[in-house]
């Protein structure tokens, strides 16, 4: 076990330097350079009210797209709704289910972005043409394992089907995700490293473009435990294949496991900083509910609604 922690504490101390010395090179920033990035956009409304300071938490189904390590933190089946409302008419979904398997925890997860009818303009004229739309639609299928190799050390990983819709024209792929989880005992301190969106360039009509590819280093630690209160502080950085280095902090509080509230901040993104939420645990039914809300604003483009269930079973 000592050797397991210095290993992942070594990796994490040479992370952390890679991603200081990368940030320093901000000419080198690559936006626009990969495609499918519908792969980027978070599920959880509780994560993006925490600022998506959330790959190491990640303790519910949602840790499918967060890091699939993290499935191994409950034993029950469990199944997710996510919805988000974005600007214009564009909708985002997420199912989530998963459920303990094969000596560990499996997941399956749908999603899907739908940016709705869009009427035909022209570059003559801005004006609708009466009675012409078009789409454009995205949507993904994954299966995540995970499974623990020690006590406390877990390890995880997602393969994903990707699809991309214009018109008749279509963007198909795959991508994978690895996470790992290891707990130090201390106050629930865990520390989390995840690699999302590995996989071959995908192609549309005679264009190639690459995946969104991210790693992730980060932490989160209990700094209030007790059986009325309970607070989680999280933060990490990422290192995107088509952006800056990018920070993340947020914090969660719950009362009595009832009603939580929660905060974040992003550093380092083009758009929407601050973001607040909360959530409530049900069990009025017989069947353990969690209801979700995040709320963060968009600057010039809005304000952005996130809205989830989730269902012990």
């Amino acid at each position: 076990m000592k050797r397991l922690l210095s290993l992942v504490t070594q990796t994490g101390f040479w992370a952390i330097l890679l991603m200081i010395g990368a940030g320093s090179a901000r000419a080198q920033d690559k936006v626009g350079s990969t495609g499918a990035q519908f792969l980027e956009i978070g599920v959880s409304p509780r994560a993006d009210a925490m600022g998506n300071a959330f790959t190491a938490i990640a303790d519910d189904v949602s840790a499918v797209y967060y890091n699939p390590s993290g499935l191994v933190q409950f034993d029950h089946p469990q199944v997710m709704y996510s919805y988000i409302d974005y600007p214009v008419g564009i909708m985002y979904h997420f199912i989530g289910a998963a459920l303990p398997a094969l000596g560990g925890m499996i997941g399956f997860a749908y999603y899907g972005l739908d940016a709705g009818d869009i009427s035909y303009t022209t570059h003559y004229s801005q004006t609708p043409t009466p009675g012409w739309t078009f789409g454009a639609r995205d949507y993904a299928l994954s299966f995540s394992y995970a499974r623990f190799l020690t006590d406390r050390f877990s390890l995880g990983a997602t393969i994903k089907v990707i699809d991309e819709l214009y018109e008749e024209e279509r963007a198909s792929g795959w991508a994978a995700d690895v996470g790992t989880q290891y707990n130090t005992g201390f106050r629930n301190f865990k520390i989390v490293m995840m690699l999302s969106n590995f996989g071959p360039d995908m192609s549309f009509i005679e264009d190639e473009f690459a995946l969104p590819i991210n790693f992730k280093f980060g932490g989160a630690i209990d700094v209030m435990d007790s059986p009325e209160h309970h607070a989680i502080l999280a933060v990490e950085g990422a290192h995107p294949s088509d952006n800056r280095e990018r920070y993340n902090a947020g914090v969660e509080y719950t009362y009595q496991e009832f009603a939580s509230f929660r905060f974040g901040q992003r550093f380092e993104h083009d758009l929407g900083g601050l973001s607040v939420g909360g959530g409530l645990k049900l069990n009025s039914v017989g069947v353990p509910l969690q209801l979700d809300y995040g709320y963060r604003d968009f600057e010039v483009l809005g304000d952005i609604h996130r809205f989830s269930f989730t269902l012990d079973l």
